[in-house]
Protein backbone atom coordinates (compact mmCIF):
# COMPACT_ATOMS: atom_id res chain seq x y z
CA UNK A 1 0.00 0.00 0.00
CA UNK A 2 2.84 2.39 0.91
CA UNK A 3 4.49 1.83 -2.47
CA UNK A 4 1.21 2.57 -4.27
CA UNK A 5 0.74 5.80 -2.27
CA UNK A 6 4.35 6.79 -2.96
CA UNK A 7 3.80 6.18 -6.69
CA UNK A 8 0.63 8.23 -6.44
CA UNK A 9 2.65 11.14 -5.04
CA UNK A 10 5.14 10.78 -7.88
CA UNK A 11 2.37 10.80 -10.50
CA UNK A 12 0.66 13.79 -8.87
CA UNK A 13 3.97 15.63 -8.92
CA UNK A 14 4.49 14.79 -12.59
CA UNK A 15 0.98 16.03 -13.41
CA UNK A 16 1.50 19.28 -11.53
CA UNK A 17 4.99 20.08 -12.84
CA UNK A 18 4.40 19.00 -16.46
CA UNK A 19 1.72 21.59 -17.10
CA UNK A 20 -0.98 18.90 -17.52
CA UNK A 21 -3.19 20.29 -14.73
CA UNK A 22 -3.06 23.80 -16.17
CA UNK A 23 -4.06 22.34 -19.52
CA UNK A 24 -6.94 20.39 -17.98
CA UNK A 25 -8.16 23.63 -16.37
CA UNK A 26 -8.39 25.16 -19.84
CA UNK A 27 -10.51 22.25 -21.09
CA UNK A 28 -12.73 21.86 -18.02
CA UNK A 29 -12.37 23.75 -14.74
CA UNK A 30 -10.79 21.47 -12.14
CA UNK A 31 -12.42 21.79 -8.66
CA UNK A 32 -10.60 24.06 -6.21
CA UNK A 33 -9.59 21.28 -3.73
CA UNK A 34 -7.90 19.34 -6.54
CA UNK A 35 -6.05 22.45 -7.75
CA UNK A 36 -4.96 23.15 -4.17
CA UNK A 37 -3.65 19.61 -3.81
CA UNK A 38 -1.58 19.84 -7.00
CA UNK A 39 -0.30 23.33 -6.12
CA UNK A 40 0.91 22.00 -2.74
CA UNK A 41 2.60 18.97 -4.21
CA UNK A 42 4.50 21.04 -6.80
CA UNK A 43 6.04 23.40 -4.19
CA UNK A 44 9.78 23.65 -4.67
CA UNK A 45 9.70 22.33 -8.25
CA UNK A 46 9.97 24.14 -11.54
CA UNK A 47 6.71 23.98 -13.45
CA UNK A 48 7.05 23.33 -17.17
CA UNK A 49 5.82 26.26 -19.23
CA UNK A 50 4.04 25.08 -22.37
CA UNK A 51 2.00 28.17 -23.04
CA UNK A 52 3.60 28.50 -26.43
CA UNK A 53 1.16 25.88 -27.71
CA UNK A 54 -2.17 27.19 -28.90
CA UNK A 55 -4.55 24.26 -28.54
CA UNK A 56 -5.20 22.54 -25.20
CA UNK A 57 -4.84 19.13 -26.86
CA UNK A 58 -1.36 20.01 -28.11
CA UNK A 59 -0.36 21.22 -24.64
CA UNK A 60 -1.65 18.00 -23.06
CA UNK A 61 0.20 16.00 -25.71
CA UNK A 62 3.48 17.72 -24.82
CA UNK A 63 2.84 17.35 -21.08
CA UNK A 64 2.14 13.61 -21.33
CA UNK A 65 5.21 13.10 -23.49
CA UNK A 66 7.35 14.70 -20.80
CA UNK A 67 5.89 12.45 -18.10
CA UNK A 68 7.26 9.18 -19.41
CA UNK A 69 6.24 5.89 -20.96
CA UNK A 70 3.07 5.10 -19.00
CA UNK A 71 1.57 8.48 -19.80
CA UNK A 72 2.52 8.28 -23.46
CA UNK A 73 0.58 5.01 -23.59
CA UNK A 74 -2.31 6.62 -21.70
CA UNK A 75 -2.41 9.44 -24.25
CA UNK A 76 -2.24 7.03 -27.19
CA UNK A 77 -5.08 5.00 -25.73
CA UNK A 78 -7.21 8.11 -25.15
CA UNK A 79 -6.59 9.05 -28.78
CA UNK A 80 -8.64 5.97 -29.73
CA UNK A 81 -11.54 7.00 -27.47
CA UNK A 82 -13.06 10.24 -28.82
CA UNK A 83 -16.27 9.19 -27.07
CA UNK A 84 -14.54 10.00 -23.77
CA UNK A 85 -12.36 13.03 -24.57
CA UNK A 86 -13.90 14.44 -27.74
CA UNK A 87 -12.87 14.22 -31.38
CA UNK A 88 -10.62 17.30 -31.40
CA UNK A 89 -8.65 16.25 -28.32
CA UNK A 90 -8.30 12.71 -29.70
CA UNK A 91 -6.84 14.09 -32.94
CA UNK A 92 -4.27 16.14 -31.01
CA UNK A 93 -3.23 13.15 -28.89
CA UNK A 94 -2.58 11.14 -32.04
CA UNK A 95 0.56 13.27 -32.43
CA UNK A 96 2.16 11.72 -29.33
CA UNK A 97 5.60 10.42 -30.25
CA UNK A 98 6.44 7.09 -28.66
CA UNK A 99 10.20 7.42 -29.08
CA UNK A 100 12.71 6.90 -26.29
CA UNK A 101 16.46 6.18 -26.23
CA UNK A 102 17.37 2.58 -27.07
CA UNK A 103 19.10 0.26 -24.61
CA UNK A 104 22.45 -1.13 -25.75
CA UNK A 105 23.10 -4.16 -27.96
CA UNK A 106 24.93 -6.02 -25.16
CA UNK A 107 21.80 -6.06 -22.97
CA UNK A 108 19.65 -6.94 -25.99
CA UNK A 109 21.77 -10.04 -26.67
CA UNK A 110 21.60 -11.03 -22.98
CA UNK A 111 17.80 -10.90 -23.06
CA UNK A 112 17.59 -12.93 -26.27
CA UNK A 113 19.97 -15.61 -24.96
CA UNK A 114 18.08 -15.89 -21.67
CA UNK A 115 14.74 -16.18 -23.48
CA UNK A 116 15.56 -18.76 -26.17
CA UNK A 117 18.49 -20.57 -24.58
CA UNK A 118 22.14 -20.74 -25.51
CA UNK A 119 21.69 -23.51 -28.11
CA UNK A 120 19.07 -21.59 -30.10
CA UNK A 121 20.99 -18.36 -29.60
CA UNK A 122 23.97 -19.91 -31.39
CA UNK A 123 21.80 -20.06 -34.54
CA UNK A 124 21.70 -16.26 -34.66
CA UNK A 125 24.50 -15.44 -37.09
CA UNK A 126 24.46 -11.68 -36.66
CA UNK A 127 22.36 -8.98 -35.02
CA UNK A 128 22.32 -5.25 -35.67
CA UNK A 129 22.17 -2.23 -33.43
CA UNK A 130 18.56 -1.19 -32.69
CA UNK A 131 16.83 0.33 -35.74
CA UNK A 132 13.77 1.59 -33.79
CA UNK A 133 13.00 2.17 -30.12
CA UNK A 134 9.70 2.85 -28.36
CA UNK A 135 8.47 2.95 -24.77
CA UNK A 136 7.79 -0.78 -24.50
CA UNK A 137 10.20 -2.44 -26.93
CA UNK A 138 12.88 -1.93 -29.56
CA UNK A 139 13.67 -3.67 -32.86
CA UNK A 140 16.87 -5.23 -34.24
CA UNK A 141 17.65 -6.78 -37.63
CA UNK A 142 19.26 -10.21 -37.49
CA UNK A 143 20.30 -13.18 -39.61
CA UNK A 144 19.28 -16.59 -38.29
CA UNK A 145 19.54 -20.26 -39.23
CA UNK A 146 16.10 -21.77 -39.63
CA UNK A 147 15.45 -25.23 -41.08
CA UNK A 148 18.89 -25.28 -42.74
CA UNK A 149 18.29 -21.90 -44.36
CA UNK A 150 19.56 -18.44 -43.51
CA UNK A 151 16.83 -15.88 -42.98
CA UNK A 152 16.87 -12.14 -42.45
CA UNK A 153 14.49 -11.32 -39.62
CA UNK A 154 13.39 -8.53 -37.33
CA UNK A 155 13.61 -9.19 -33.57
CA UNK A 156 11.45 -7.14 -31.22
CA UNK A 157 12.67 -7.07 -27.61
CA UNK A 158 10.85 -5.81 -24.52
CA UNK A 159 12.64 -3.22 -22.44
CA UNK A 160 14.20 -4.54 -19.22
CA UNK A 161 11.84 -4.29 -16.20
CA UNK A 162 9.22 -2.47 -18.30
CA UNK A 163 6.39 -4.70 -17.04
CA UNK A 164 7.19 -3.92 -13.39
CA UNK A 165 7.36 -0.15 -14.09
CA UNK A 166 4.05 -0.11 -15.93
CA UNK A 167 2.18 -2.15 -13.34
CA UNK A 168 3.44 0.03 -10.47
CA UNK A 169 2.42 3.24 -12.24
CA UNK A 170 -0.92 1.81 -13.35
CA UNK A 171 -1.67 0.70 -9.76
CA UNK A 172 -1.11 4.28 -8.66
CA UNK A 173 -3.14 5.65 -11.58
CA UNK A 174 -6.02 3.33 -10.68
CA UNK A 175 -5.98 4.65 -7.09
CA UNK A 176 -5.85 8.22 -8.39
CA UNK A 177 -8.78 7.58 -10.78
CA UNK A 178 -10.82 5.97 -8.00
CA UNK A 179 -10.25 8.92 -5.65
CA UNK A 180 -11.21 11.46 -8.32
CA UNK A 181 -14.34 9.55 -9.39
CA UNK A 182 -15.55 9.15 -5.83
CA UNK A 183 -14.90 12.72 -4.69
CA UNK A 184 -15.93 14.68 -7.78
CA UNK A 185 -19.36 13.74 -9.10
CA UNK A 186 -18.81 15.44 -12.47
CA UNK A 187 -15.72 13.31 -13.06
CA UNK A 188 -17.79 10.13 -13.33
CA UNK A 189 -18.69 10.87 -16.93
CA UNK A 190 -14.98 10.68 -17.80
CA UNK A 191 -14.93 6.98 -16.78
CA UNK A 192 -11.41 7.33 -15.36
CA UNK A 193 -11.39 3.95 -13.60
CA UNK A 194 -12.63 2.26 -16.77
CA UNK A 195 -9.97 4.05 -18.83
CA UNK A 196 -7.13 2.90 -16.54
CA UNK A 197 -8.56 -0.64 -16.41
CA UNK A 198 -8.71 -0.86 -20.21
CA UNK A 199 -5.21 0.60 -20.46
CA UNK A 200 -3.94 -2.10 -18.10
CA UNK A 201 -5.58 -4.81 -20.22
CA UNK A 202 -4.04 -3.43 -23.40
CA UNK A 203 -0.55 -3.00 -21.97
CA UNK A 204 -0.61 -6.46 -20.35
CA UNK A 205 -1.23 -7.90 -23.79
CA UNK A 206 1.49 -5.70 -25.31
CA UNK A 207 3.92 -6.86 -22.61
CA UNK A 208 3.57 -10.46 -23.71
CA UNK A 209 4.93 -10.63 -27.24
CA UNK A 210 3.45 -14.10 -27.70
CA UNK A 211 0.05 -12.38 -27.98
CA UNK A 212 1.33 -10.10 -30.72
CA UNK A 213 2.89 -13.11 -32.47
CA UNK A 214 -0.43 -14.95 -32.25
CA UNK A 215 -2.26 -11.92 -33.68
CA UNK A 216 0.19 -11.67 -36.58
CA UNK A 217 -0.15 -15.39 -37.21
CA UNK A 218 -3.96 -15.23 -37.21
CA UNK A 219 -3.91 -12.31 -39.64
CA UNK A 220 -1.44 -14.27 -41.81
CA UNK A 221 -3.72 -17.33 -41.89
CA UNK A 222 -6.79 -15.20 -42.69
CA UNK A 223 -5.15 -13.31 -45.55
CA UNK A 224 -2.65 -15.76 -47.07
CA UNK A 225 -4.92 -16.24 -50.10
CA UNK A 226 -5.47 -12.47 -50.55
CA UNK A 227 -3.22 -11.45 -53.42
CA UNK A 228 -1.49 -8.16 -52.71
CA UNK A 229 -1.50 -8.34 -48.89
CA UNK A 230 1.45 -10.14 -47.25
CA UNK A 231 1.77 -10.55 -43.49
CA UNK A 232 5.33 -11.36 -42.30
CA UNK A 233 5.89 -14.93 -41.12
CA UNK A 234 6.42 -15.58 -37.39
CA UNK A 235 9.37 -17.70 -36.23
CA UNK A 236 7.98 -19.39 -33.14
CA UNK A 237 11.26 -21.05 -32.13
CA UNK A 238 12.72 -17.53 -31.74
CA UNK A 239 9.64 -16.05 -30.04
CA UNK A 240 8.88 -15.89 -26.30
CA UNK A 241 7.11 -13.59 -23.87
CA UNK A 242 9.88 -11.00 -24.17
CA UNK A 243 11.04 -11.37 -27.78
CA UNK A 244 9.22 -11.61 -31.12
CA UNK A 245 10.89 -12.71 -34.34
CA UNK A 246 9.35 -12.33 -37.79
CA UNK A 247 10.40 -11.89 -41.41
CA UNK A 248 12.36 -8.74 -42.18
CA UNK A 249 10.27 -6.47 -44.38
CA UNK A 250 11.79 -5.84 -47.79
CA UNK A 251 9.87 -2.87 -49.02
CA UNK A 252 9.37 0.86 -49.09
CA UNK A 253 7.32 2.78 -46.54
CA UNK A 254 3.89 3.60 -47.96
CA UNK A 255 4.55 7.27 -47.17
CA UNK A 256 7.45 7.41 -49.71
CA UNK A 257 5.31 8.11 -52.79
CA UNK A 258 8.20 9.11 -55.07
CA UNK A 259 10.05 5.83 -54.47
CA UNK A 260 6.84 3.86 -55.02
CA UNK A 261 6.23 5.57 -58.35
CA UNK A 262 9.85 5.03 -59.40
CA UNK A 263 9.42 1.30 -58.79
CA UNK A 264 6.32 1.26 -61.02
CA UNK A 265 3.65 0.92 -58.30
CA UNK A 266 0.17 2.12 -59.35
CA UNK A 267 -0.76 4.51 -56.51
CA UNK A 268 -4.45 4.58 -57.49
CA UNK A 269 -4.70 0.79 -57.33
CA UNK A 270 -2.67 0.73 -54.13
CA UNK A 271 -5.07 3.18 -52.45
CA UNK A 272 -8.10 1.13 -53.50
CA UNK A 273 -6.48 -2.13 -52.38
CA UNK A 274 -5.67 -0.70 -48.96
CA UNK A 275 -9.30 0.25 -48.29
CA UNK A 276 -10.64 -3.06 -49.60
CA UNK A 277 -8.15 -5.21 -47.66
CA UNK A 278 -9.04 -3.42 -44.44
CA UNK A 279 -12.80 -3.79 -44.96
CA UNK A 280 -12.40 -7.43 -46.01
CA UNK A 281 -10.56 -8.21 -42.78
CA UNK A 282 -13.28 -6.48 -40.77
CA UNK A 283 -16.44 -7.93 -42.34
CA UNK A 284 -15.18 -11.28 -43.65
CA UNK A 285 -12.81 -12.30 -40.86
CA UNK A 286 -13.92 -10.14 -37.94
CA UNK A 287 -10.24 -9.55 -37.18
CA UNK A 288 -8.36 -6.51 -38.43
CA UNK A 289 -5.15 -4.57 -37.96
CA UNK A 290 -6.05 -1.81 -35.51
CA UNK A 291 -3.24 0.64 -36.25
CA UNK A 292 -2.82 0.95 -40.02
CA UNK A 293 -1.05 4.30 -40.12
CA UNK A 294 1.71 5.08 -42.63
CA UNK A 295 4.52 4.02 -40.29
CA UNK A 296 3.09 0.49 -40.07
CA UNK A 297 2.62 -0.13 -43.80
CA UNK A 298 5.24 -1.06 -46.41
CA UNK A 299 5.03 -1.89 -50.11
CA UNK A 300 7.32 -4.33 -51.95
CA UNK A 301 8.47 -4.13 -55.57
CA UNK A 302 5.38 -6.02 -56.77
CA UNK A 303 3.01 -3.56 -55.08
CA UNK A 304 2.09 -5.91 -52.23
CA UNK A 305 1.07 -4.24 -48.97
CA UNK A 306 3.04 -5.49 -45.94
CA UNK A 307 1.75 -4.52 -42.46
CA UNK A 308 3.92 -4.48 -39.33
CA UNK A 309 3.33 -3.96 -35.58
CA UNK A 310 0.45 -6.17 -34.49
CA UNK A 311 0.14 -4.88 -30.92
CA UNK A 312 -3.29 -3.33 -31.54
CA UNK A 313 -5.83 -5.57 -33.27
CA UNK A 314 -9.59 -5.28 -33.58
CA UNK A 315 -12.11 -8.09 -33.34
CA UNK A 316 -15.79 -8.12 -34.31
CA UNK A 317 -18.27 -10.92 -33.69
CA UNK A 318 -20.62 -12.06 -36.44
CA UNK A 319 -23.47 -9.82 -35.29
CA UNK A 320 -21.23 -6.75 -35.22
CA UNK A 321 -19.89 -7.60 -38.66
CA UNK A 322 -23.40 -7.91 -40.08
CA UNK A 323 -24.36 -4.70 -38.31
CA UNK A 324 -21.32 -2.90 -39.73
CA UNK A 325 -21.89 -4.13 -43.28
CA UNK A 326 -25.59 -3.26 -43.19
CA UNK A 327 -24.84 0.21 -41.85
CA UNK A 328 -22.13 1.03 -44.39
CA UNK A 329 -24.10 -0.46 -47.26
CA UNK A 330 -27.19 1.45 -46.13
CA UNK A 331 -25.19 4.67 -46.26
CA UNK A 332 -23.92 3.80 -49.74
CA UNK A 333 -27.49 3.10 -50.94
CA UNK A 334 -28.70 6.20 -49.04
CA UNK A 335 -31.34 4.08 -47.33
CA UNK A 336 -31.36 5.84 -43.95
CA UNK A 337 -34.55 4.17 -42.76
CA UNK A 338 -32.90 0.78 -43.24
CA UNK A 339 -29.80 1.97 -41.36
CA UNK A 340 -32.03 3.18 -38.51
CA UNK A 341 -33.86 -0.17 -38.43
CA UNK A 342 -30.57 -2.04 -38.16
CA UNK A 343 -29.63 0.13 -35.16
CA UNK A 344 -32.95 -0.59 -33.45
CA UNK A 345 -32.84 -4.33 -34.21
CA UNK A 346 -29.34 -4.51 -32.74
CA UNK A 347 -30.62 -2.86 -29.55
CA UNK A 348 -28.15 0.01 -29.84
CA UNK A 349 -30.80 2.72 -29.64
CA UNK A 350 -33.10 3.11 -26.59
CA UNK A 351 -36.58 1.70 -27.28
CA UNK A 352 -38.27 5.01 -26.54
CA UNK A 353 -36.33 6.86 -29.26
CA UNK A 354 -37.99 7.90 -32.52
CA UNK A 355 -36.93 5.78 -35.49
CA UNK A 356 -37.90 8.60 -37.86
CA UNK A 357 -35.82 11.18 -35.98
CA UNK A 358 -32.88 8.79 -35.88
CA UNK A 359 -33.14 8.20 -39.64
CA UNK A 360 -33.25 11.97 -40.14
CA UNK A 361 -30.09 12.38 -38.05
CA UNK A 362 -28.36 9.71 -40.13
CA UNK A 363 -29.43 11.50 -43.31
CA UNK A 364 -27.77 14.68 -42.02
CA UNK A 365 -24.53 12.72 -41.83
CA UNK A 366 -24.79 10.74 -45.04
CA UNK A 367 -26.10 13.23 -47.59
CA UNK A 368 -23.13 15.66 -47.54
CA UNK A 369 -20.66 12.92 -48.47
CA UNK A 370 -22.14 11.61 -51.70
CA UNK A 371 -20.97 12.76 -55.08
CA UNK A 372 -17.69 14.03 -53.64
CA UNK A 373 -14.17 12.72 -53.98
CA UNK A 374 -12.34 11.67 -50.88
CA UNK A 375 -10.30 14.88 -50.90
CA UNK A 376 -13.50 16.81 -50.17
CA UNK A 377 -14.71 14.48 -47.43
CA UNK A 378 -13.53 14.85 -43.85
CA UNK A 379 -13.59 11.47 -42.15
CA UNK A 380 -12.98 13.25 -38.84
CA UNK A 381 -16.02 15.50 -39.30
CA UNK A 382 -18.13 12.49 -40.31
CA UNK A 383 -17.10 10.64 -37.15
CA UNK A 384 -17.71 13.72 -35.02
CA UNK A 385 -21.28 13.90 -36.34
CA UNK A 386 -21.83 10.20 -35.63
CA UNK A 387 -20.60 10.69 -32.07
CA UNK A 388 -22.97 13.61 -31.68
CA UNK A 389 -25.82 11.37 -32.79
CA UNK A 390 -24.66 8.73 -30.33
CA UNK A 391 -24.80 11.26 -27.51
CA UNK A 392 -28.16 12.71 -28.59
CA UNK A 393 -29.89 9.32 -28.67
CA UNK A 394 -28.13 7.97 -25.55
CA UNK A 395 -26.61 5.09 -27.50
CA UNK A 396 -24.08 2.97 -25.58
CA UNK A 397 -20.51 3.06 -26.82
CA UNK A 398 -19.33 0.01 -28.75
CA UNK A 399 -15.50 -0.09 -28.27
CA UNK A 400 -14.85 -2.67 -31.06
CA UNK A 401 -16.82 -0.59 -33.57
CA UNK A 402 -15.20 2.57 -32.24
CA UNK A 403 -11.72 1.16 -32.93
CA UNK A 404 -12.83 0.13 -36.39
CA UNK A 405 -14.32 3.56 -37.14
CA UNK A 406 -11.16 5.23 -35.89
CA UNK A 407 -9.00 3.01 -38.06
CA UNK A 408 -11.23 3.62 -41.07
CA UNK A 409 -10.37 7.30 -40.79
CA UNK A 410 -6.65 6.43 -40.65
CA UNK A 411 -6.88 4.12 -43.68
CA UNK A 412 -8.88 6.75 -45.54
CA UNK A 413 -6.15 9.30 -44.79
CA UNK A 414 -3.39 7.01 -46.07
CA UNK A 415 -5.42 6.31 -49.23
CA UNK A 416 -6.04 10.03 -49.71
CA UNK A 417 -2.31 10.75 -49.63
CA UNK A 418 -1.65 7.99 -52.17
CA UNK A 419 -4.37 9.06 -54.59
CA UNK A 420 -6.49 12.10 -53.61
CA UNK A 421 -9.38 11.25 -55.98
CA UNK A 422 -10.12 7.88 -54.40
CA UNK A 423 -13.72 7.58 -53.29
CA UNK A 424 -13.93 5.38 -50.20
CA UNK A 425 -17.62 4.65 -50.74
CA UNK A 426 -17.24 3.47 -54.35
CA UNK A 427 -14.28 1.31 -53.37
CA UNK A 428 -16.08 -0.16 -50.34
CA UNK A 429 -19.27 -1.12 -52.16
CA UNK A 430 -18.12 -4.39 -53.84
CA UNK A 431 -16.58 -5.71 -50.61
CA UNK A 432 -19.77 -5.06 -48.63
CA UNK A 433 -22.04 -6.40 -51.39
CA UNK A 434 -20.08 -9.64 -51.70
CA UNK A 435 -20.08 -10.27 -47.97
CA UNK A 436 -23.78 -9.48 -47.51
CA UNK A 437 -24.61 -11.82 -50.40
CA UNK A 438 -22.50 -14.55 -48.84
CA UNK A 439 -24.26 -14.37 -45.46
CA UNK A 440 -27.70 -14.20 -47.06
CA UNK A 441 -27.14 -17.01 -49.56
CA UNK A 442 -29.35 -20.14 -49.28
CA UNK A 443 -26.36 -22.21 -48.14
CA UNK A 444 -25.37 -19.72 -45.44
CA UNK A 445 -28.97 -19.50 -44.24
CA UNK A 446 -29.30 -23.26 -44.13
CA UNK A 447 -26.02 -23.68 -42.24
CA UNK A 448 -27.02 -21.06 -39.72
CA UNK A 449 -30.45 -22.61 -39.30
CA UNK A 450 -28.93 -25.99 -38.54
CA UNK A 451 -26.73 -24.49 -35.82
CA UNK A 452 -29.48 -22.73 -33.87
CA UNK A 453 -33.08 -23.75 -33.32
CA UNK A 454 -34.06 -20.09 -33.07
CA UNK A 455 -32.95 -19.53 -36.63
CA UNK A 456 -35.01 -22.52 -37.78
CA UNK A 457 -38.13 -21.00 -36.23
CA UNK A 458 -37.35 -17.67 -37.90
CA UNK A 459 -37.65 -19.40 -41.26
CA UNK A 460 -41.31 -20.30 -40.56
CA UNK A 461 -43.73 -17.86 -42.27
CA UNK A 462 -45.10 -15.05 -40.05
CA UNK A 463 -42.56 -15.74 -37.33
CA UNK A 464 -39.51 -13.54 -38.15
CA UNK A 465 -40.94 -10.24 -36.96
CA UNK A 466 -42.47 -11.82 -33.86
CA UNK A 467 -39.21 -13.53 -32.92
CA UNK A 468 -37.19 -10.36 -33.50
CA UNK A 469 -39.49 -8.50 -31.10
CA UNK A 470 -39.30 -11.29 -28.54
CA UNK A 471 -35.51 -11.32 -28.79
CA UNK A 472 -35.41 -7.57 -28.28
CA UNK A 473 -37.75 -7.80 -25.26
CA UNK A 474 -35.56 -10.47 -23.66
CA UNK A 475 -32.52 -8.24 -24.17
CA UNK A 476 -34.30 -5.36 -22.42
CA UNK A 477 -35.28 -7.65 -19.54
CA UNK A 478 -31.69 -8.83 -19.17
CA UNK A 479 -30.50 -5.20 -19.02
CA UNK A 480 -33.16 -4.31 -16.46
CA UNK A 481 -34.83 -1.83 -18.80
CA UNK A 482 -38.18 -3.68 -18.90
CA UNK A 483 -40.13 -3.75 -15.64
CA UNK A 484 -42.55 -6.70 -15.34
CA UNK A 485 -43.60 -5.89 -11.80
CA UNK A 486 -41.62 -8.71 -10.21
CA UNK A 487 -40.10 -6.54 -7.50
CA UNK A 488 -38.11 -3.38 -7.75
CA UNK A 489 -34.68 -5.00 -7.50
CA UNK A 490 -33.11 -2.34 -9.68
CA UNK A 491 -34.04 0.43 -7.24
CA UNK A 492 -32.65 -1.62 -4.37
CA UNK A 493 -29.37 -2.06 -6.23
CA UNK A 494 -29.16 1.69 -6.86
CA UNK A 495 -29.80 2.43 -3.19
CA UNK A 496 -27.17 -0.08 -2.13
CA UNK A 497 -24.72 1.50 -4.55
CA UNK A 498 -25.41 4.94 -3.05
CA UNK A 499 -24.67 3.61 0.45
CA UNK A 500 -21.48 2.00 -0.79
CA UNK A 501 -20.38 5.23 -2.44
CA UNK A 502 -21.16 7.14 0.75
CA UNK A 503 -18.95 4.79 2.76
CA UNK A 504 -16.20 5.04 0.16
CA UNK A 505 -16.39 8.82 0.19
CA UNK A 506 -15.84 8.88 3.95
CA UNK A 507 -12.81 6.60 3.65
CA UNK A 508 -11.39 8.44 0.67
CA UNK A 509 -12.02 11.84 2.28
CA UNK A 510 -10.05 10.77 5.35
CA UNK A 511 -7.31 9.39 3.10
CA UNK A 512 -7.21 12.69 1.19
CA UNK A 513 -6.85 14.70 4.43
CA UNK A 514 -3.94 12.48 5.48
CA UNK A 515 -2.21 12.99 2.10
CA UNK A 516 -2.61 16.77 2.19
CA UNK A 517 -1.39 16.85 5.80
CA UNK A 518 1.69 14.85 4.90
CA UNK A 519 2.41 17.17 1.99
CA UNK A 520 1.88 20.43 3.87
CA UNK A 521 3.35 19.47 7.21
Amino acid sequence: MFKRVYRLFQIARKLSTSGAIDTLNEIHEVPAPINLFFNCISIGSEVNNINNRNKPGEKLCLALQGMGTTFIKLGQFLATRPDIIGEEMAKDLEKLQDKVPAFDLFNAKKIIKKEIGEKQFSNIIEISEPIAAASIAQVHIAKIKNENHEKHVAIKILRPDIEKLFNEELDALMLFAYIIENTISKAKRLKLVEVVHLLREITNIEMDLRFEAAAANELYENTKQDLGFNVPKIYWNYTTKKILTLDKVDGVSIREHDKLQESGVDLKKLAENLIQYFLTQAVRDGFFHGDMHQGNLFVDKKGNIIPVDFGIMGRLDKNNRKFLAEILYGFIKRDYVKVAEVHFQAGLVPQDASKEEFAQALRSVGEPIFGQSIKDISGGNLLAQLFEITEKFNMPTQPPLLLLQKNMVVVEGVARKLYPETNIWDVSKPVLEDWLKSIKSPKASFDTALNTSAEIIKRIPNFPDLMDRADYALKLMAEGKLNLGIGNNKSLEIEQMKLKNFKNNIIIGFFGIVIVSLLVF
